[in-house]
């Protein structure tokens, strides 16, 4: 899906092939790359067009109508979606990706839609820090640092760990006071996005949901007894495993007793 974001880029169509060259053919003991015409300058008798040659063209130069961006199919995005979500409810996955989430009471964090009127960023401040998501944010605002490469040069000079995702149903204010707070991320319900639930294709980012976005769930895509209202057709995709936890499945009494003692 990032490819999708890409711009075309590509060299000059005619750089390196702007000099009057011509091989010099055999038997003088060069190489047969082609070489500049002339004389009365160190330019000419150089090797030019090649890639191996000073002030030639690239190999393959790149072109724009390269194939920079892939088609996804609906189903396969939207059954992204759901199990970037479900990943969030998930203490160890939220952990595994570098959030701190040790004082926050639950997972997931659903908080009154009264948040939703907060409009200054002092208030979220507060607000961040009775939850005990403050450690999270801290996080972020210590990692701050310099790029490396020439994205610097690009107006992408600085790089920053990504915090809480604040997920909200109605923008009463909540964008103004969350927006300014570093590594805080807001989206809106009915506009989740994969890139953002689960940034770099890694699941388990922390979420703190309104009330009324968490309720709003089943409705954009269904439940298990009912179909999505939002999406046509759709419904949750069903759980292959009714318990995924292996190591226990593995120590479960019905398949010690099946397996033989080692010898």
């Amino acid at each position: 899906m990032l490819k999708n974001t890409q711009q075309p880029y590509a060299v000059a169509e005619k750089a390196g092939h702007q000099t009057s060259a011509e091989s010099w053919g055999t038997g003088r003991a060069v190489a047969r790359i082609p070489r500049v015409r002339g004389g009365g300058t160190h330019r000419s008798g150089q090797g030019a067009f090649g890639n191996m040659c000073r002030g030639g063209r690239m190999f393959a130069p790149t072109k724009t109508w390269r194939r920079w961006h892939r088609r996804i199919n609906i189903t396969q995005r939207r059954y992204a979606i759901c199990s970037a979500v479900a990943a969030t409810g998930v203490p160890s996955l939220i952990l595994a990706k570098g959030h701190r989430i040790e004082q926050v009471p639950e997972v997931p964090l659903v908080m009154s839609d009264k948040i939703q009127e907060l409009k200054k960023t002092r208030e979220a401040v507060k607000l961040l820090k009775s939850v005990g998501a403050w450690p999270d944010v801290q996080r972020c605002i210590d990692s701050k640092r310099l790029r490396p490469g020439k994205g610097k040069m690009r107006n992408r000079r600085r790089i920053m760990k990504r915090g809480p995702l604040i997920v909200y149903g109605k923008n009463d204010g909540i964008t103004r006071a969350f927006r300014n707070i570093p590594g805080v991320t807001l989206i809106k319900v009915d506009r989740l996005n994969l890139l953002k639930i689960a940034p770099g294709g890694h699941v388990g980012r922390f979420i703190i949901w309104t009330e009324g976005a968490f309720r709003q769930l089943d409705e954009i895509y269904g439940n298990w007894s009912k179909k999505s209202a939002a999406k046509k057709d759709f419904n949750l995709p069903m759980p292959k495993m009714t318990n995924s936890d292996l190591s226990r499945l593995l120590r479960a009494e019905e398949i010690q007793r099946a397996l033989r003692t080692p010898r």
